[in-house]
């Protein structure tokens, strides 16, 4: 328990100074960013887009083929995910819960709107391993 408590605390601290203390990281963080805003409108992850599929189902599901290479574990998959919450800046890596089985992610949880939404699943979405992401995001108030 000692040593999981020490590495969470690394991990924060470790993204705490890649987020705000690196000048190749903001570029990088740019970069990534503009990636992310093409894949929202390519999966139709717009605001209006969330907001019709919460309308209709209460959740928003996305799938993209597998792609080649060996299986990749659940474990690491979430961890990804989470890290890429940890370092977006509006996103909240401890109101979105990321549960992952075979490939496939479910987000619990909230955000602060709709476009949010989007990105979350936009960022799971693009993650190696990721076959299928349902969000089960609610907008927070």
């Amino acid at each position: 328990m000692k040593y999981l408590l020490v590495f969470l605390l690394g991990f924060a601290l470790g993204a705490y100074v890649f987020r705000y203390h690196s000048p190749a990281a903001a570029a990088d963080l740019t970069t990534a960013r503009t990636a992310v805003d093409d894949h929202l409108q390519q999966w139709r992850l717009t605001p209006d887009d969330i907001r019709s599929d919460l309308s209709q189902t209460g959740e928003v599901v996305r799938t993209q083929s597998a792609r080649v290479g060996g299986k990749i574990s659940d474990a690491r998959i979430t961890a990804v995910i989470k890290s890429k919450y940890v370092l977006d800046r509006d996103l909240s890596a401890l109101d979105i819960h990321v549960d992952t089985h075979d490939g496939y992610v479910t987000l619990t949880g909230t955000a602060a709107s709709a476009a949010l939404i989007g990105r979350a699943v936009a960022l799971a979405l693009d993650t190696d391993g990721v076959t299928n992401v349902t969000a089960k995001l609610a907008i927070a108030s």
